[in-house]
């Protein structure tokens, strides 16, 4: 054996050195110690060697009785009596009795002497005998690697190749020897794998010269450019590849060469805008990661056996909302598909009021209420979990509408896995947010909320890392009872709870298929708000239970939470983007000490790189350039909160979203717009001055001036956007028209029945699609049918439009059955958002950045328009008033 050839070749290698140095064996016949090795090599004379021995040997006799060492050859006892004090006289050694039974176990493992010394019991560990098996490290360690790769294998086969255990033996072993050759691969990869970190590694600090890097940068991105078309998540790990050899490359020049400054301003704004940049670094990288293989969950079906179904509690908070926001969601909570003696519904008014309890009586649900509100959402739902009983608790906020499968699509995932806390589902808004409606967007650009439902959560997912979103989700009662209920220390008490059942080993399960549907905020101060509160709440979590130190997690759990919070901190770093380029127009301050064009070659490149990966892995969910309006828009608002959570997590209290109001007319926001007014004037002001450097400004700086005012024609687009989603437009309906088509019946009072579909419908009315033009006169009066699954139910109807084949009908007073059959009929349907993901089209950074454009171009416009009005306004009130001030002097005169 190897081992054995080895062994004896050391062997041979110490007698001969031994022999070499005239190294004496002891007296007893032994191998010699440490000391006559030591003394052989360093002292030559024989008679210094005896003297120096004897000495040696005095010392340690002496040093013997002080330990009170009672073997001097035994190295078990030095050690021992080194950490441990002697016992007392009359009390009994309980270390050295320890020491003695692990000295006993451990050579009884080793196959040694009891008494064997030490580099006996070392060569045992690392030697293996012919004779024996190995048992202790490295060999013990080579079996358990083994053992493992062999208990990898056999799940592999039967898990991922959904092979059974009983699978024919020929073709178990077909399989076998296919995934053999894969695991012969698996040192070649890692192997490649650093050889290819050591080229990365090459590549990124490799200096270029402007021309050179400017290859480089083309090369790369037609190489991105060629796997952004590919249909693949592999295609996406090239991209991000690429990206951040770019991104990594940018970095080592900039804070290589780039950072030499002149006078202490532009190294405060220099380094300021340093700190931004490296901000956005770590958001992009942490992005990557967290994104990197979205999990696609499908949906684990139920046992047949409905005995087998858990009992669940569907709790629907309220506080301030009215009636009409409350009784759709209740209604629907009715439908839910799910045994009847199995499912309680609590509507829990944290508002006490005496409308809402009638309104619970009336539709058959329980109504529960508190003495106060500490605590908020959280105390609310914490009170109710005390007061019932359920294994699993549904949580929907009052304007979030459960459609009938919801229990059915997501109890599954519980009863696969018992260390299942949380199914999550997306949150699908029926109506617009401020930037679909005052932008006018809806369908062409996906809305800010989007981009976290459609890809970041399904790519938490695949970390075990999917947050609880506060609303149209299950949650098992025990994990809720494990972590002390719903998380109350933050005003984000949602993902604190997941990250407090994360941290406990819970499982958390996200399932992209849309389960229910909600209102959005009407009105940007409203989303401004909210947003808000999720940026404190998040930043309190960071400062109170940073998810990247503590026990329980995992490294991808970390990045994912991490990633979350540090996002809302996005205020301070966009704030400094949009200011930065003044610096230098304005001030002069060199904040970049590089060239103009070597800024250019490195960090348009990163820019590219960055938008392709994030185009392609986003898709449908952000259009490019889009995060940069949606961040200005809430930069000014965030930076505050966040910044004083962070100090004084403490500070701040729960603020409830208004849902369900209307906007009786359109108008300006002026009182909201106020920041990006100021950053507008900043950037305008910048820009003039810019062009005046041009004219009048050093003449070798024309390449550094024409990068920055680029950079503030980018900000001023991006706050034209902005100032456009202040504008309000009107909205009053009190129900939000949605678009869905679904089976109907038209039963004419003439007798007539017309088989159709509706084309859209609200709550108080709808439009249908006719096979043939049917033209009743207005007011006439008929019923609709609507079908849900086998059954079918009518609704009285009055016309009040038709144009060719479409029908507009508005319903006419309903009972309240009518109403809640409405309402199960249409939002509770099964596949009522059945088609919520195919009207997105993919992104198109180009076409996307002509939209941002075209939008900041439409808020300029906006801003006119109120100041002319503004203008005429004041001018007409200060002619109305001279008119007024000429008349009461004349008729005084007079």
């Amino acid at each position: 054996m190897i081992s054995d050839a080895l062994r004896s070749l050391y062997r041979l290698g110490r007698d001969i050195l031994a022999v070499r140095l005239v190294v004496p064996h002891r007296p007893d016949g032994r191998a010699p110690g440490v000391m006559q090795w030591i003394l052989a090599a360093t002292v030559r004379s024989p008679q210094h060697r005896l003297w120096i021995s004897q000495m040696s040997d005095h010392v340690v006799a002496r040093l013997a009785v002080r330990l009170d060492v009672r073997q001097l050859d035994q190295w078990r006892d030095w050690w021992l009596r080194a950490v441990f004090q002697p016992a007392r006289a009359g009390r009994p050694d309980y270390p050295g009795r320890a020491f003695s039974w692990l000295n006993e176990r451990l050579t009884q493992r080793l196959d040694v002497p009891a008494d064997a010394g030490f580099w006996q019991v070392v060569g045992a560990m690392l030697w293996r005998r012919a004779d024996r098996r190995p048992a202790f490290p490295p060999y013990t360690a080579w079996l358990a690697f083994r053992r493992g790769n062999e208990r990898l294998r056999l799940w592999l086969v039967q898990s991922l190749f959904g092979i059974p255990p009983d699978t024919p033996a020929e073709l178990a072993h077909k399989f076998d020897r296919k995934l053999e050759k894969v695991m012969q691969w698996r040192v070649t990869s890692t192997i490649v794998a650093l050889l290819g970190l050591f080229g990365v590694f090459w590549i990124v600090t490799t200096p270029f010269d402007p021309f050179s890097q400017l290859l480089f940068s083309i090369c790369t991105l037609t190489l991105a450019l060629v796997f952004r078309r590919l249909d693949s998540q592999y295609s996406v790990l090239v991209l991000i590849g690429l990206s951040l050899t770019s991104t990594v490359r940018y970095v080592w020049w900039r804070l290589t060469q780039s950072l030499a400054f002149d006078t202490v301003a532009e190294a405060t704004v220099g380094y300021t805008l340093v700190a931004a940049e490296m901000y956005t670094w770590m958001i992009l990288l942490f992005g990557y990661i967290q994104t990197i293989w979205p999990l696609h969950r499908r949906i684990t079906p139920l046992p047949p056996d409905t005995r087998e179904w858990p009992t669940v509690d569907v709790y629907i908070p309220t506080y301030n909302e009215g009636l009409d926001v409350v009784r759709p969601t209740v209604y629907a909570a009715c439908g839910i598909d799910w045994p009847p003696e199995k499912l309680n519904i609590y509507l829990l008014d944290d508002g006490r009021r005496e409308e809402m309890r009638e309104f619970a009586a009336q539709a058959g649900v329980h109504y529960m209420t508190r003495p106060d509100n500490r605590h908020a959402k959280a105390g609310n739902i914490n009170h109710a979990l005390g007061k019932t009983q359920g294994e699993f608790i549904a949580i929907f906020d009052c304007d979030h509408i459960p459609v009938r499968s919801f229990l059915q699509t997501t109890m599954g995932s519980f009863l696969k896995d018992e260390r299942c806390s949380l199914v999550q589902t997306p949150h699908h808004f029926f109506s617009d947010d401020p930037f679909e409606r005052n932008l006018a967007t809806r369908g062409a650009v996906p809305n800010e909320g989007r981009l976290f439902y459609g890809i970041v959560q399904d790519g938490n997912d695949f970390w075990n890392a999917s947050f609880f979103c506060g609303s149209c989700a299950v949650l098992r009662r025990t994990a809720l009872d494990e972590v002390g209920g719903v998380a109350v220390e933050t005003v984000t008490e949602d993902a604190h709870t997941a990250l407090k059942m994360h941290r406990r080993g819970w499982n958390t399960v996200y399932l992209k298929v849309v389960q229910a549907a909600g209102l959005a905020t009407e009105s940007l101060s409203g989303h401004v708000g909210q947003r808000i509160r999720w940026a404190r709440g998040m930043a309190q979590i960071f400062r109170v239970d940073n998810p990247l130190f503590g026990r329980g997690l995992k490294l991808g759990q970390r990045i994912c939470y991490a990633n979350g919070m540090l996002h809302f901190f996005y205020g301070i770093p966009r704030i400094i983007f949009l200011l930065a380029p003044i610096c230098y127009l304005f001030f002069g301050l060199h904040i970049v000490q590089a060239a103009a064009l070597s800024i250019c070659a490195y960090v348009l490149p990163h820019i590219a790189h960055a938008n392709i990966a994030n185009s392609r892995i986003q898709g449908k969910y952000r259009h490019s350039f889009w995060s940069d309006v949606y961040e200005a828009v809430l930069a000014w608002y965030v930076a505050l909160p966040t910044t004083v959570a962070f100090i004084n997590p403490r500070y701040g209290k729960f603020n409830v979203t208004a849902k369900g109001g209307l906007i009786e007319q359109s108008f300006f926001d002026w009182s909201i717009s106020k920041p990006y007014l100021v950053l507008l004037g900043f950037n305008v002001a910048g820009f003039l001055a810019g062009i005046l450097r041009y004219f009048y400004g050093p003449a070798h700086e024309s390449g550094a001036l024409v990068f920055n005012l680029l950079w503030v024609m980018f900000n001023l687009a991006v706050l034209g956007a902005a100032v456009a989603v202040a504008t309000e437009v009107k909205q009053v309906r009190r129900t939000h028209r949605v678009s869905m088509r679904m089976p109907a019946t038209l039963y004419l009072p003439d007798g007539r029945t017309v088989a159709c579909h509706t084309r859209d419908f609200s709550g108080g009315g709808l439009a249908l699609v006719l096979p043939v033009a049917v033209d009743p006169a207005v007011g006439t009066e008929a019923h609709v049918a609507l079908a849900r699954g086998a059954t079918e139910y009518g609704f009285p109807v009055s016309v009040v439009g038709a144009r060719g084949n479409q029908l507009f009908l508005a319903f006419m007073p309903l009972t309240a059955e009518q109403d809640k059959h409405l309402v199960q009929f249409t939002f509770g349907r099964a596949d009522a958002w059945r088609d919520w993901d195919a009207e997105r089209t993919r992104d198109e950074p180009i076409k996307a950045l002509f939209e941002m454009l075209a939008m900041g171009l439409r808020g300029y416009q906006v801003l006119a328009n109120y100041l002319l009005s503004k203008l005429v306004t004041r001018w007409q009130n200060s002619l109305r008033g001279a008119r007024q001030s000429w008349r009461d002097t004349t008729d005084t005169r007079v």
